[in-house]
């Protein structure tokens, strides 16, 4: 009976023991979880004032999707023997000047991406990767500082392809006017005398025009959330068949350190690119400005980012 109750005993005080040597453990990761927290935000506030110090600033980010797929024999789809694959690579530099009386803010789109679809029961199929999205975007604003929140400004942008017909065609706005800064992150250019200069083989088609420019610019960092939106309009004084817009968007949550998972897409509404790819590529020669289907042009990538 005595040993019965030591026993009762030994196992009672194990088990207590165990329990307040859980509860320790808990507290101590408690405690260096507090830690953690506590140097995460010294670290944010010693960027903030890296990022408030007067000076150019450098920064990129990207996002990289890719998948890869082989079949062999899998006689329940069409094509029971292939391999498929496809790579999309974006890349987001940006360079920043703040001063007193004025700023200049550089930054650019790259937007590339390859498919592959090889059906090994085709001796003609195409086996290699072909060039999918070809997306290129670089614009420049310099403003003079009227208040804190206006500016007198001129604005360069360029948009074209750069994997298959570079500058064909390609758009430059070059144009003056206001610059609005109404909140932290957001920038509002209003630039009622802008020419677009557009570079093509094809004259027929695309036409330079004189208009006017608005472009919107939004970046907001939440925690380990990142927001990158940005929306660009000509707007020709010519003939409305020559305006054009685009609207491009980032997201990005970072998972471990700089890396993390990201999403973009992009639309944009052209109707000369529309009237070029009827004509050009589908072969329909009485295509014209007041006869086409100018769909919404859309696209997106989802994939693992890094911010450099």
């Amino acid at each position: 009976m005595k040993k019965l109750v030591f026993v009762f005993t030994f196992l009672i005080a194990g088990v207590s023991s165990y329990g307040q040597t859980l509860e320790e453990l808990k507290e101590a990761k408690k405690i260096k979880e507090d830690s953690v927290s506590a140097i995460e935000g010294r670290i944010g506030d010693l960027e903030s004032q890296i990022n408030a110090f007067p000076g150019w600033k450098f920064g990129a980010f990207g996002t990289i999707g890719a998948s890869i797929s082989e079949f062999n024999n899998w006689y329940a789809q069409q094509n029971p023997n292939n391999s498929a694959g496809r790579i999309g690579i974006t890349i987001n530099p940006y360079a920043k000047l703040d001063r007193d009386k004025y700023f200049w803010y550089t930054n650019a789109q790259i937007n590339l991406g390859w498919v592959k679809f090889d059906d090994k029961d085709d001796p003609d199929d195409q086996n290699g990767y072909r060039q999918s999205n070809d997306v290129f975007n670089i614009t420049s604003l310099f403003g003079y500082n009227l208040t804190n929140k206006i500016a007198a400004s001129t604005l360069m942008e360029y948009r074209s392809t750069i994997l298959s017909n570079f500058n064909d065609p390609g758009y430059l706005d070059l144009g003056v006017g206001i610059t609005w800064k109404p909140i932290d992150g957001l920038i509002i250019v209003a630039h009622p005398a802008n020419y677009n200069f557009v570079f093509s083989n094809d004259n027929a088609i695309f036409e330079s025009s004189f208009g006017a420019k608005l472009l919107a610019n939004y970046s907001k960092s939440i925690g380990k959330f990142n927001w990158k939106s940005q929306f660009s309009a000509f707007a020709s004084y010519k003939d409305s068949n020559l305006s054009n817009w685009t609207w491009t968007n980032n997201f990005a949550y970072k998972v471990w350190r700089d890396i993390g998972l990201g999403f973009e897409f992009g639309l944009r509404d052209n109707k000369q690119e529309a009237l070029n790819y009827e004509i050009n590529t589908l072969g329909n020669t009485g295509a014209t400005f007041d006869n086409i289907d100018n769909k919404l042009q859309t696209y997106w990538l989802f994939g693992l980012t890094y911010d450099f």
